[in-house]
């Protein structure tokens, strides 16, 4: 019989501020959940944290204040790495976010993100490995917590979460990862593109997920997906996408190009 509570364990590696603690939590979490020592049963604390745990660097700026990470040096390739890093550490909270907001969705969708957490965690640790060959850590240059403000956005509603999260965000980072990795190999950094193809996999079957569950909140609904994803980026002030689109990526993930024009 699960003898720890699935919410109350994803709260604390939610909270945690610690990096390599929360990479811990998570990694035991994986475990617990493998092993079924975990329940699904409502906590006493049950509020949700208005900002996850984070440790005192990186600074955070507002995006148009960010320094333009470009590729001319030592430092701007550094830096670019970092952004990259930094985008994996917010995601592993907004795995933990996702499960830990909405817990009375089925077992299947918290299997999902916690799934998305371990793989989220995996990026950071070959990001945060790769910086360190290049003389830096996560934390050495500023960055940003537009990710985590969208999150924020959505706190209310899981269909509006699964809109925004992985069917916008996600899915444009499958657009913009061939342009980076060109990039990196341009300047000779093949082991950071090589990085990126397994971001780039794992992200597919992110977004697949954010899509699934998606669809199946507006069938639940009685919505039209067409017609309720657009509603959902209004709702937020978020512009449709914009191409290049990685067609091939967004077909493997079930949300195609074609699925992005308005009904």
């Amino acid at each position: 019989m699960p003898a720890l509570n699935l919410f109350a364990a994803v709260r604390a590696a939610l909270a945690e501020s610690d990096v390599e603690m929360k990479l811990a939590r998570v990694d035991q979490l994986a475990d617990d959940w493998q092993d079924g020592r975990l329940a699904l049963t409502a906590i006493d604390d049950a509020t949700p944290l208005l900002a996850p745990g984070r440790p005192p660097r990186p600074d955070l700026i507002p995006p148009r204040d960010l320094p333009k990470r470009d590729l001319n040096g030592p430092e701007g390739h550094a830096a670019l790495i970092h952004a990259l890093c930094h985008i994996e550490f917010t995601a592993i909270n907004l795995a933990l976010d996702a499960v830990y907001r909405f817990p009375a969705l089925p077992a299947a969708f918290h299997a999902d993100w916690l799934g998305v957490a371990v793989e989220e965690v995996l990026h950071f640790r070959l990001l945060s490995t790769h910086l360190g060959r290049l003389g830096h850590a996560y934390g050495d240059f500023p960055a940003h917590g537009g990710l985590w403000e969208a999150a924020t956005l959505t706190a209310h509603d899981p269909l509006a979460r699964m809109a925004v999260i992985p069917r916008y965000f996600e899915a444009r980072g499958l657009d913009v990862t061939p342009g980076i990795q060109a990039r990196l190999r341009g300047f000779g950094d093949a082991a950071g593109g090589d990085i990126l193809d397994i971001i780039l996999r794992d992200e597919i079957g992110h977004v697949a997920a954010g899509d699934r569950w998606f669809r199946a909140l507006c069938a639940e609904r009685g919505l039209d997906p067409r017609v309720e994803w657009p509603r959902q980026l209004a709702a937020v002030r978020l512009p449709a996408p914009r191409g290049p689109f990685n067609a091939p990526a967004r077909a493997r993930a079930g949300f195609p190009v074609e699925e992005l024009a308005s009904p």
